[in-house]
């Protein structure tokens, strides 16, 4: 399983409508954007990747409040065995509507390096 795979089936369980990259639909009220940032390799043996570590920036998009939804979010998140980083207000946006807040989240998988397909 991926961490896109596994947000989105948190998003979905929480009735939040979410893509990746950017919302290619025309946006709801409230919506999740995931956006890929880095991917790291914590531990190695043999000079190959035992495990993999992405992390992922969710953007959360409301027209009304959003801190109850947010904070629902990152306490799913949290019993998902994802790390929260961050989590940050970035602003109201008058050009649309919509308040932006961002939680950065991250989590470690096993990495098969000899195992093609393994890890998508």
């Amino acid at each position: 399983m991926s961490i896109l795979s596994e947000l989105k089936r948190i998003a979905q369980r929480l009735a939040i409508p979410v893509q990746t990259g950017s919302f290619q639909k025309k946006p709801p009220d409230m919506f999740l954007v995931l956006t890929p940032m880095t991917e790291s390799f914590p531990e190695h043996a043999d000079n190959k990747p035992q495990f993999t570590q992405p992390e992922v920036r969710l953007s959360l998009y409301s027209k009304g409040s959003y801190t109850g939804l947010a904070d629902t979010l990152v306490r799913r998140l949290l019993q998902a065995d994802f790390t929260v980083t961050n989590r940050q207000y970035i602003g109201y946006e008058p050009d649309t509507g919509y308040h932006h807040y961002e939680i950065d989240v991250t989590k470690v998988y096993p990495f098969h390096p000899d195992e093609e397909g393994q890890n998508q």
